[in-house]
């Protein structure tokens, strides 16, 4: 990841002014910016409190309103994802042991190489399945897919909800009908699948049929 590291935004010292800042969000659309104190990360000044400055006042101002998240220049993209939602911030601080801001990462970059990932660019099949998060296991998942011959290429927890927990697949698309069926009998509903269902298909028919029948 230390390749995705932005080290062309600002990092701004805590004797500043905050008419510095100011010009920076202004003319950015960044959320957050970094702060030190006489060289080390001290915490993060957000955008949201621009309406608070004063061009005239030094950033130490708001020492005690600083937020306190960063990243480590060796996190993995899905730490990062959770770190930028938790904080609602479009920009990380990247900061290495010894307290140095080496620099940030930006969260359209960490969501265009999320994208380029195999699990959106590889030919396949999207299925979501849901089950009560008692009985379900990553490792069920994996045997059900690969045991009807069919490559599991992701596999996440996009919602839980009421003792319900749901997961997006992408798999594969040989063997698909047989994937479904697994996944029924294991007790697994299925949500969605970008593929023929020939289960759901059968019902379609016979309601079709019922229809037709009742309408005699």
């Amino acid at each position: 990841m230390q390749e995705q590291i932005n080290t062309t935004i600002p990092v701004f010292e805590v004797g500043d002014s905050l008419k510095e800042a100011i010009h920076f969000f202004r003319h950015s659309t960044y959320s957050h910016v970094a702060i030190t104190e006489q060289g080390k990360f001290l915490g993060l000044l957000g955008e949201a409190d621009l309406e608070n400055f004063h061009e005239s006042g030094p950033i130490e101002e708001f020492r005690y309103q600083l937020e306190d998240f960063r990243a480590s220049p060796d996190a993995s993209w899905l730490d990062l994802l959770q770190v930028f939602t938790r904080n609602e911030a479009n920009i990380l601080p990247v900061v290495d042991r010894a307290g140095k801001v080496m620099g940030y990462f930006d969260l359209n970059d960490i969501v265009t190489l999320f994208t380029e990932m195999p699990f959106f660019t590889e030919a396949g099949a999207i299925l979501v399945v849901a089950r009560p998060i008692r009985d379900y296991s990553f490792s069920e998942i994996a045997q059900i897919v690969e045991g009807n011959n069919t490559r599991l290429l992701g596999a996440f927890i996009t919602r839980i909800k009421n003792e319900m927990v749901q997961v997006t697949l992408k798999m594969g698309d040989t063997n698909i009908n047989e994937v479904l069926q697994t996944f029924r009998r294991y007790g697994y509903s299925i949500l969605f699948g970008s593929v023929d269902d020939k289960f759901l298909e059968e019902l379609r028919e016979r309601s079709d049929y019922l229809d037709k029948y009742l309408n005699v």
